[in-house]
């Protein structure tokens, strides 16, 4: 850009963010407030940078991936996707939201739109009927899960299923509750989640009391219920954020192991890391 502007104020602005001096300066201007390249060009109205040079420096749109939601068995020949709307404000008080969720949340679904989708194999794989299942997945983490659920539920209509506990998260009850009433209806009358089947259905609203609450207390205050579903043979299934969200879990899960065994920390976490090599243990998490 610098190599364009035609205004020395503005190619001496360009210089000095290329130089060591002006590093703490260009992150505090382009990184932290997230500028897009339209943004950064028209503070720098100068620079006519022609526009094949433009297209060879403007990286191309990453693919997004997520998790899909659905069964094939609850809706052939369709797929469906729990997506978080991405927005937040940044230092300098500027709206920003996510490119493509926000694409997708103002799409009309009464038109028929091609949206161009590519299908990779995911490191979450249906589990059998008969492997009980502890499955953790707040915010948009549940995805997976929801898809797994319809599965069983299936299933359950035409055998006996192993039980599955689910600990799910979000902010506030009212607000983010992802899917509430086919967790509730799951969670009663001989669902896959009620207690009649063994299973279970925990929330935490992180946002809905003046302590914070997240996924890994549900956790704790059950683990009596989670040790003897792994004694039982369970597999453990985590999705969600990538941030600190996986490590917490595991903390919880090394916390029961040790506590219900009565054995040493040491020996739980030798236990959880064989329970990973022999496929019992899943994360998917994302940033």
């Amino acid at each position: 850009m610098s190599y364009f502007a035609t205004a020395p104020h503005e190619k001496e602005r360009l210089l000095y963010f290329c130089s060591p001096e002006g590093r703490d300066d260009l992150y505090q201007y382009n990184q932290k407030e997230r500028r897009t390249v339209l943004e950064v060009l028209e503070d720098f109205p100068s620079v006519q940078m022609p526009f094949e040079w433009l297209v060879q420096l403007v990286p191309p749109l990453k693919t997004r991936a997520f998790s899909i939601s659905s069964s094939p068995s609850a809706h052939p020949d369709q797929v469906h996707l729990t997506v978080n709307i991405v927005s937040w404000t940044t230092p300098f008080k500027r709206k920003r939201v996510g490119l493509c969720s926000m694409w997708l949340a103002k799409l009309d679904p009464e038109r028929s739109i091609y949206i161009p989708a590519w299908f990779q194999k995911g490191s979450l794989h249906p589990p059998p009927p008969s492997l009980p299942l502890i499955l953790i997945g707040p915010g948009t983490g549940c995805a997976p899960f929801h898809g797994f659920l319809e599965e069983r539920a299936i299933q359950s209509e035409s055998g006996v299923t192993a039980p599955v506990i689910f600990f799910f998260g979000c902010r506030s009850e009212e607000d983010d509750f992802l899917y509430r009433d086919f967790w509730l209806l799951h969670s009663q009358n001989g669902g896959v989640l009620s207690e009649a089947k063994g299973g279970g259905f925990f929330v935490a609203f992180s946002r809905d009391q003046p302590q914070k609450v997240y996924v890994q207390h549900k956790m704790r205050e059950n683990g009596r219920r989670i040790w003897n579903l792994l004694s039982e043979g369970a597999a453990i299934y985590v999705a969600g954020s990538s941030t600190q969200m996986p490590s917490d879990v595991l903390s919880a899960f090394e916390d029961i192991v040790s506590k219900e065994s009565e054995l040493p920390k040491e020996s739980a976490v030798r236990w959880l890391r064989a329970l990973e090599k022999a496929g019992r243990y899943h994360v998917e998490a994302w940033s």
